[in-house]
């Protein structure tokens, strides 16, 4: 599913298996999750499983993803990407650097969110936005809106190791034509870093009872 929102130049790999085989993994990743419950770390595992498979599909030879700040995934030399998971859905999303510059995915449950989570992370003008949005209640928004700040954060904090409040990303919504519950999003940031867009530009879809969004920021074209 995570392939309909990027370019064919980033790999991906997903599973919907709740309970898929979550693959060998390497001693050092084992040790981040020691301590988990056994879901969390089946969680862990199906996602880096996926995560060399899209490593395959660049050519490249399997290697543990360890974590850094935030739980940022350190990817291999050469190479940007992003994880996602959640119940009955795991994915993984790799490219070279040549590119793509970040990639960023996030996968939901398609259901409302919590109202205090609604309270936290959405601003006066997105609500005023999604609030208009009565002929598509078969969306839930506020779930996608959630789901697209977080691919907002995992695009924007590894080039930048700067934490983004979710009152730092102004997100607007389009749904394109045809029967497919899919469209793009364009997310315009209040915090300025040199060097850095002020806007990003991603896709959304709806499908299976997930809501996922990705971005792929690609390397600017030379002047």
């Amino acid at each position: 599913m995570i392939e309909r929102l990027l370019p064919a130049n980033v790999a991906c790999a997903d599973t919907y298996e709740a309970d898929a085989p979550p693959g060998d993994l390497y001693p050092e990743e084992a040790l981040l999750v020691a301590n988990s419950v056994e879901r969390r770390r089946q969680e862990f595992a199906a996602a880096r499983a996926c995560a060399r498979r899209a490593m395959a599909a660049l050519g490249l030879p399997p290697s543990p993803v360890l974590r850094g700040h935030r739980g940022m995934p350190l990817w291999p030399d050469g190479t940007v990407g992003s994880m996602t998971h959640c119940e009955g859905y795991r994915a993984a999303a790799l490219a070279r650097t040549s590119g793509i510059r970040a990639v960023g995915i996030d996968a939901e449950p398609h259901e409302p969110l919590p109202s205090e989570v609604w309270e936290m992370i959405a601003l006066p003008s997105e609500r005023e936005r999604l609030s208009e949005r009565t002929d598509e209640k078969a969306v839930h928004w506020d779930r996608l809106l959630f789901s697209a700040k977080e691919s907002v954060f995992k695009t924007w904090f590894p080039l930048t190791r700067i934490e983004l409040d979710f009152d730092e990303a102004d997100i607007s919504f389009r749904r394109s034509p045809g029967p497919a519950v899919e469209g793009t999003f364009r997310a315009d940031l209040s915090l300025t870093v040199p060097g850095m867009p002020q806007s990003y530009e991603g896709r959304w879809l709806v499908d299976g009872g997930f809501a996922v969004t990705a971005i792929a920021l690609p390397v600017p074209s030379a002047p």
